[in-house]
């Protein structure tokens, strides 16, 4: 019997074969069926709803509180090589993190009640710090820290189907990949974030955790609070040090991203909006919480270990509700608040991308919206660089994990100090309490960000740290290319106006044909001063030319060229130069014959050197070129 990832390999080259096929015999067809019908601007009014607090909440928490599926796990797979001494301190790692979501949580209470219009770290530092690179370390964090949430959150739902289903193991990064391209899709038909369908999902995992916590903390009150599996507490195993407990904290703190999405998406709430998305902060962070410390203690009870091939929370579910359909709502409900997360994520890092690039620090083509209105460029970037993490890291969790939480808490800090500098700045009712909670998130975000890059510098962190200044140069690159092409176009217009030159047109022959009568009939109506050009590469081919030309009335003057080395550009190029030369400030005009083949794959079949050559005289500054096309009828 044949390896089963054989058949898989077969099965998605059969899908990428036929795809590129419909793509090349009806594009518009596959993009209308895969996207949807084109939407006006007008209807880009219409899209947002308002929302009361309590059905925005599920909607805006998938990010946050799905990563409780794998946070503590994540620091808890720090600590596996100590066994049964070690199992308690997902105790302590837990309350910390607890602890540090309600700081977090309290400083971003003060950041709505500065920017109710939605203040994300990149509005916050834009706003508050002077110096450009400052803000632009803020948005490359983000940015990167929405691919690693997508990478992330696909490779967490996979991982907790193989834990229930096996048979998936093997083919985990192929499945990543399929679900990040199914997300594309649903994001390039401009499937709203805030669509009410999203929140049953993220309350039915609510609800599961919920289930699995009372039913556990009902067993420990019939079987004790200690119990048999219970690991002994407090004991310190050998060679545990603090570096260590840092390591699995700051892996811990993964539970912690997405925390932001309420304060940048306040604009999304009912009258009052402030008042709406605090509500919404408060709920949010005391289910989380519960939901952290509960799962924590239970894991502690239980005696539960990291395994590669069975989650922690799929272990803990099985111990308490069996292997039955009550687990598989667990597992399933898991899998899609996971997707959900990641799905959120594509809003998230097409908006902020589109912002920036608006502002010049980006290819603006990000800032464009797709045929449903979406950012669609912004959109395909995310998944292209999220496929390449999971293709990478084989969609493994724990590996990713480590390039995880260093850029969202380097951007929670800079939005802290932003919000410090600007209470200090703007003062307002009651401002000593508010610079006061984002002081302690300043000082706290800058510890965990610290811990963060020094115990996963090695496991993978180096790499993000590396990545964001790469991004924030290139970022202040384009924005002086940007300046530089606005101050090189910039005219006087009391003293510059369009003035009429000689044009030399120049029509490029291969001989006497029906695409070449084509072409000269267009160049002869553009005017009288035109020039045929023919590059022939044996004085066989050049006499025959000559002749013919002669035969067909010489309909212009003709050029002929020998090329020695079978080229068409370089004597081209030549003779381009020198009539550059003579015209001094005229316009050079090439007109480029080029027949279109009826049939897609009959263009394998030809030279594409009218292509070629448009790409080879875009580098001479006065030349202005036209592809005269001529379709084929068969």
């Amino acid at each position: 019997m044949k390896d089963p990832m054989h058949w898989v390999e077969v099965f998605l080259f059969i899908i990428a074969v036929s795809f590129i096929w419909i793509a090349f015999t009806n594009f518009a067809g596959l993009k209308r069926f895969l996207i949807g019908r084109r939407m006006r601007t007008a209807e880009l009014l219409g899209q947002h709803t308002k929302l009361v607090w309590f059905i925005a909440l599920p909607i805006l928490a998938a990010d946050l509180y799905s990563s409780v599926a794998y946070g503590p796990e994540a620091g808890m797979t720090e600590l596996a090589r100590f066994g049964e001494d070690g199992k308690w301190l997902i105790i302590p790692i837990t309350i910390a993190t607890v602890t540090l979501l309600a700081i977090l949580i309290s400083s971003y209470i003060m950041g709505i009640l500065a920017y109710p219009s939605g203040g994300g770290a990149y509005a916050i530092a834009k706003d508050n710090f002077k110096a450009r690179w400052v803000s632009l370390i803020a948005s490359s964090s983000l940015l990167v820290d929405y691919i690693l949430t997508v990478a992330v959150s696909v490779s967490a739902a996979l991982e907790a189907v193989s834990s229930a289903y096996p048979a998936v193991e093997p083919f985990r990064t192929e499945l990543g990949i399929t679900v990040v391209f199914l997300l594309l899709i649903m994001n390039l038909r401009g499937v709203a974030e805030s669509a009410k369908i999203f929140a049953w999902p993220t309350i039915g995992f609510m609800l599961c955790m919920l289930l699995v916590i009372f039913t556990g903390l009902f067993d420990t009150m019939q079987h004790g609070f200690v119990q048999e599996s219970t690991p002994p507490f407090g004991t310190v195993p050998g060679g545990l040090g603090l570096l260590l407990i840092l390591k699995a904290f700051s892996s811990a703190c993964s539970a912690l991203t997405g925390i932001e999405t309420i304060s940048n998406a306040v604009p999304v709430f009912r009258e009052p909006q402030q008042k709406g998305a605090i509500k919404a902060y408060i709920t949010l962070g005391a289910i989380t919480g519960f939901t952290l410390l509960g799962f924590a203690y239970l894991l502690y009870i239980k005696g539960i270990a990291p395994s590669p091939e069975n989650t922690m929370l799929s272990q803990l579910a099985e111990m308490y509700v069996g292997h039955g359909i009550v687990y598989q709502i667990i597992i399933w409900f898991t899998f899609i608040v996971l997707i959900l997360a990641a799905n959120s994520t594509f809003t998230g890092f097409a908006q902020l991308s589109a912002i920036v690039a608006a502002d010049g620090f980006l290819p603006r083509v990000l800032t464009n919206r797709g045929d449903r209105l979406a950012y669609s460029n912004g959109i395909i970037a995310l998944a292209a660089a999220a496929s390449v993490l999971i293709l990478a890291f084989h969609s493994e969790t724990h590996a990713l994990i480590p390039l995880y939480a260093i850029g969202v808490f380097l951007s929670f800090s800079i939005a802290q100090f932003g919000l410090v500098r600007r209470w200090i700045r703007v003062k307002g009712p009651r401002w000593q309490i508010r610079l006061a909670v984002n002081i302690v998130g300043l000082i706290v975000t800058s510890i965990v960000t610290v811990i963060v890059a020094v115990t996963k510098f090695t496991g993978g962190a180096w790499l993000v740290l590396v990545v964001l200044p790469l991004i924030v140069f290139m970022s202040l690159a384009i924005r002086r290319h940007y300046n530089f092409v606005a101050e090189e176009l910039r005219i006087d217009i009391e003293k510059e106006f369009p003035e009429m030159r000689e044009v030399t047109t120049i029509v490029l022959v291969s001989g006497v044909h029906r695409v070449v009568n084509n072409t000269l009939s267009f160049a002869k109506s553009l005017g009288d001063n035109m020039i045929a050009v023919y590059v022939g590469f044996d004085d066989e081919s050049i006499v025959k030319m000559e002749k013919k030309w002669e035969q067909w009335g010489s309909p212009c003057r003709l050029v002929v060229l020998r090329s020695k080395y079978r080229s068409v550009f370089e004597p081209l190029s030549r003779f381009m130069k020198l009539v550059e030369e003579k015209k001094g400030q005229g316009h050079i005009h090439l007109v480029i014959p080029q027949f279109i083949p009826k049939r897609w794959w009959h263009n394998f079949l030809h030279n594409q050197t009218a292509l070629q050559l448009r790409m080879w005289f875009l580098r001479h500054k006065d030349v202005v070129i036209t592809t005269v096309p001529y379709h084929l009828k068969k």
